[in-house]
C-alpha cells in the first residue's frame, strides 16, 4: 500500500526574509527523506498586521519599527548572507514598498487548489525580496500569478473582490490563538510544532521521527 504522505503546514508571511530562507531549508530537508511522501501546505501570517491595505512607503515602516533604516541594516547584512548561503538574493536596497499581503496570501490559497502554492509561494518571495516589486499592485500580483500557471483573468477578477478575505483573516487568527508569535512555523502531522528557519537536518530528522510515528500508525 502507499503511504499516507506527512502534511507540513507551513506557517508564514510572503515578507518575512527567515520565511523566505526556512521555505529552501524544508526543501532541503524533504530532499535528504526522499523515500517519505510529504505534503506541503503554506498558512497566512501577518508579521504586520498594522500595515494599511495598500502599503507604506518602505523607509516610514524601517522607522516605525525599528527606530531608522539605518538601524535595520545590519539586521539585514545578516539575513542577506544567510540567505545567499541557501541561494536565495536578498537585496534590500531594492524594496521601496512595504505591502499589506492579505493579496498574496489570496493568490497562495488559490494556488493551492491546483497543486501550484509552494510555486506561488516563492514567486511572490522572488518578487519582493530579490525583485523589489510592490505586492500590493494587482497588475504586478495577477502576471506572477499567471508566471505560475494560474489563470490571470479569474486571478483579476478575485483580487477585485473580497473572495478568500475572511477566510484568509480566519486563518490568521487561528494561527495566534493557537500561540504562533514567531514565523516562520511548520506544523508535522498537525500536532507537532516547530519554530524558525531551521536547519535542513533538523527539519530532515523531524520528519523522519514523525513519519515513523505515523506509519506505524496507519
Amino acid at each position: 500500500m502507499a503511504r499516507i504522505p506527512l502534511r507540513i503546514d507551513v506557517v508564514s508571511d510572503v515578507v518575512c526574509p527567515w520565511c523566505f530562507i526556512g521555505k529552501r531549508r524544508l526543501e532541503k530537508a524533504m530532499a535528504m527523506v526522499p523515500d517519505i511522501p510529504v505534503e506541503v501546505h503554506f498558512r497566512p501570517y501577518y508579521l504586520n498586521d498594522w500595515i494599511p491595505r495598500d502599503g507604506i512607503d518602505r523607509d516610514d515602516y524601517l522607522t516605525a519599527k525599528f527606530g531608522s533604516p539605518e538601524r535595520y541594516h545590519g539586521i539585514a547584512g545578516r539575513v542577506a548572507a544567510a540567505a545567499a548561503a541557501e541561494g536565495l538574493v536578498y537585496d534590500k536596497d531594492h524594496i521601496s514598498r512595504q505591502p499589506n499581503t492579505t493579496d498574496a496570501h489570496r493568490l497562495i490559497r488559490w494556488a493551492d487548489t491546483q497543486g501550484l502554492a509552494p510555486q506561488m509561494k516563492q514567486r511572490l518571495m522572488e518578487l519582493y525580496f530579490t525583485e523589489g516589486a510592490d505586492l500590493t499592485d494587482r497588475e504586478v500580483l495577477v502576471k506572477a500569478a499567471a508566471d505560475v500557471g494560474l489563470d490571470a483573468g479569474a486571478v483579476r477578477e478575485g483580487l477585485a473582490s473580497d473572495r478568500d478575505e475572511a477566510e484568509i483573516a480566519s486563518e490568521v487568527q487561528a494561527a495566534k490563538e493557537a500561540g504562533i508569535e514567531g514565523v516562520p512555523f511548520f506544523i508535522l502531522a498537525g500536532k507537532y510544532g516547530i519554530s524558525g528557519a531551521q536547519e535542513p537536518a533538523l527539519l530532515a530528522e523531524a520528519i523522519r521521527k514523525v513519519a515513523a510515528e505515523q506509519a506505524a500508525a496507519e
